[in-house]
């Protein structure tokens, strides 16, 4: 695992908020999801196997860059 990767932290703002990881490579899959409950908060690190994560529901979403709300009513 990539020690140095970068992290993003998603805060759900509603119930049933899914965090997806997406795979590396030629192929681009999922391999891992995360349901969270409102108010939860996952911290998530970008890896050699993860290269995006995709975000359904509505969220906030910390990163180095700055903070994201997401659109979903």
């Amino acid at each position: 695992m990539d020690q140095n990767g970068e992290y993003i932290v998603v805060k759900a703002k509603a119930q049933g908020v899914q965090v997806i990881g997406l795979t590396r490579g030629q192929d681009t899959k999922f391999h891992h999801t995360e349901k969270l409950d409102k108010g939860e908060v996952l911290i998530c690190q970008f890896t050699d196997h993860t290269s995006a994560i995709k975000i359904r529901g509505k969220a906030t979403v910390l990163t180095k860059y700055g903070t994201v709300d997401t659109d979903v009513d």
